[in-house]
């Protein structure tokens, strides 16, 4: 299973990008997803290295296997999951 968070309509509120986030990474351990796609957009890149700094967490990094960055989307992350 695949879920996909669009974060375009939020860029500018933190605290929303931080539930946003928390929410979709929630989901995918209780769906037990193993793709989540997230799309920071393409800009300025500050969100993009929000969304980084938030996954790597001690607590959410722990939680996934790996994280891809789309080659040929710059604004677009990957963040795959291994269950057992």
């Amino acid at each position: 299973m695949k879920l996909k968070l669009d974060l375009h309509d939020i860029y500018n509120k933190g605290s929303e990008i931080d539930r946003a986030l928390h929410g979709i990474i929630k989901e995918a351990v209780r769906v037990k997803a193993t793709q989540v796609e997230i799309i920071p957009g393409k800009g300025s890149g500050q969100l993009k290295k929000k969304v980084l700094r938030f996954l790597e967490q001690k607590e959410i990094k722990a939680l996934y296997h790996r994280i891809d960055k789309d080659a040929k989307n710059h604004g677009r992350l990957f963040v795959y999951f291994q269950w057992k």
